[in-house]
């Protein structure tokens, strides 16, 4: 849901509503705008009271304020490379009244561990880490007119093993990784993640029944050694092409999405 109304709202931006308007978030009107990704990654992510979590690539916040907004006394933190965006998530964040316990901040996942520590990101210091990570590769992939749309698209100066990295790196033992990406990138995710994480969730979603999905949510556990699993996933839309109930209490109620519920 978008509109132009408040007085708040810069021009080239708009003021969207997610969680069933619980939140109320600015985003580029044009370039990169989260959607329905980024709320299915926060529900994934298994956090609890108490406990801290890191958003790598956090965009204006989606994610992040949705995760805090399902959880309460959570502490969240996001880095985001796009200082236009960084900006945004720091309004967002204070419009909604969750400057006391989430905070993003413009940086770098490229960053070396003892710089990220100096900006108050301590390797091995979070319970979950999470990520949308760009999802093309600038070689096979044309860019996006908006720079900063291709910027959070295709893979500029990073590649999928330096987001699985950084997110290995930044959870502490036993601490959870949760990533949203392309289905079609699943091998190139599991070759990433292999050595690294165990107990790994494959979770499908499924446009509609009988559709081949598109994404997938794929969550490991740092120094566990239990198998791979393929869970049922998630199907998204009926045959009437609306969303479906459970998608509903995820999207609109902000409920979390178990990944070993049944479809």
């Amino acid at each position: 849901m978008s509109g132009n109304a408040a007085d708040d709202i810069a021009p080239a931006t708009t003021d969207d509503g997610f969680l069933g308007n619980r939140l109320k978030l600015l985003q580029p009107e044009k370039g990169y705008r989260a959607g329905i990704d980024a709320v299915l990654l926060a529900a994934a992510v298994p956090a609890r009271e108490g406990e801290r979590a890191l958003e790598a690539g956090a965009g204006v916040g989606v994610a992040s304020l949705c995760l805090a907004a399902r959880v309460p006394g959570l502490e969240v933190a996001g880095l985001e490379l796009q200082p236009e965006l960084a900006g945004l998530a720091e309004r967002n964040i204070e419009r909604n009244g969750m400057a006391d316990r989430v905070s993003i901040v413009e940086g770098d996942i490229g960053l070396s561990p003892r710089d990220l520590a100096a900006q108050g990101f301590e390797p091995n210091g979070w319970h979950h880490v999470f990520a949308n990570p760009p999802f093309h590769d600038p070689a096979t992939s044309p860019a996006p007119p908006h720079a900063g749309k291709a910027q959070s698209h295709l893979t500029l100066g990073s590649d999928l093993d330096d987001w699985v990295r950084f997110c290995c790196t930044m959870a502490r033992p036993r601490g959870t990784v949760t990533f949203i990406h392309r289905a079609d990138a699943l091998a190139a995710l599991l070759a990433a993640m292999a050595g690294h994480l165990g107990g790994i969730e494959v979770f499908p979603l499924w446009p509609a029944a009988g559709k081949s999905a598109s994404r997938v949510i794929v969550r490991g556990q740092r120094d566990s050694k239990a198998p791979l699993a393929i869970r049922p996933g998630l199907v998204l839309h009926g045959r009437d092409g609306r969303f479906t109930d459970r998608t509903e209490a995820i999207l609109r109620g902000g409920e979390a999405l178990l990944l070993d519920q049944p479809a």
